[in-house]
């Protein structure tokens, strides 16, 4: 896909760079290739995978870092390498661990990696329960058995650090009730989603 396309595509997100572009339409090569082998995605249309996908992902890192960089994050059970991989083309200062238990996803997310050059991004290839140490930021979108997965999102987010939860409406109760120690700030609508939203929150 052409990068003209794309920037048109995530206006209602974000604003991108050309070069920032270009990854997202290799990213996106790189994808509609693996998705004919592995279900990486149910979005199977390229116009799609820049909105749903792209267009989400950067939405939650512009509301993010809109008050402060991260040191180190980690996207929990990264999938298709989302959100984690468009906040590290949008924050390059910011080391991105992307845990993804299922090896296929790992392999591709490796490819991606290294075709896109982030230096600033690497996989974890384990389950979350094995991972060493926390972080300032943990990421979630679109898991699976939200109720198991959220707990260890919390236990990887040291205090003080930050959550940004990529979620559905109806979610944010279940949030609210297994995050006591989280102090969440309202959700926030994701553009053109009826259902979706941003909810951020910090680690007491």
């Amino acid at each position: 896909m052409d990068t003209s396309t794309i920037a048109r595509l995530l206006e209602p997100y974000a604003s991108l760079d050309e070069k920032r572009l270009r990854n997202i339409s290799t990213y996106i090569d790189i994808m509609m290739k693996w998705n004919a082998r592995i279900n990486l995605t149910a979005v199977r249309k390229p116009e799609e995978i820049v909105t749903r996908h792209f267009g989400e992902s950067l939405f939650c890192a512009s509301h993010v870092f809109s008050t402060e960089e991260a040191r180190d994050m980690v996207d929990l059970g990264s999938g298709a390498g989302f959100p984690g991989i468009p906040f590290a083309l949008w924050s390059p200062e910011t080391q991105v661990t992307l845990i993804e238990a299922q090896q296929k996803k790992a392999t591709f997310l490796r490819e991606v990696i290294f075709a896109l050059e982030l230096k600033n991004v690497k996989v974890f290839s384990g389950r979350a329960e094995t991972f060493p140490g926390k972080v300032g930021l943990v990421t979630m979108r679109a898991v699976e058995c939200f109720g198991e997965s959220f707990p260890l999102a919390v236990n990887l987010t040291e205090e003080g650090g930050r959550l940004g939860l990529l979620i559905g409406a109806a979610q944010v109760t279940k949030a609210d009730e297994l995050g006591n120690e989280v102090k969440w700030n309202d959700p926030v609508a994701i553009p053109g989603s009826q259902s979706r939203v941003l909810l951020l929150g910090v680690k007491n």
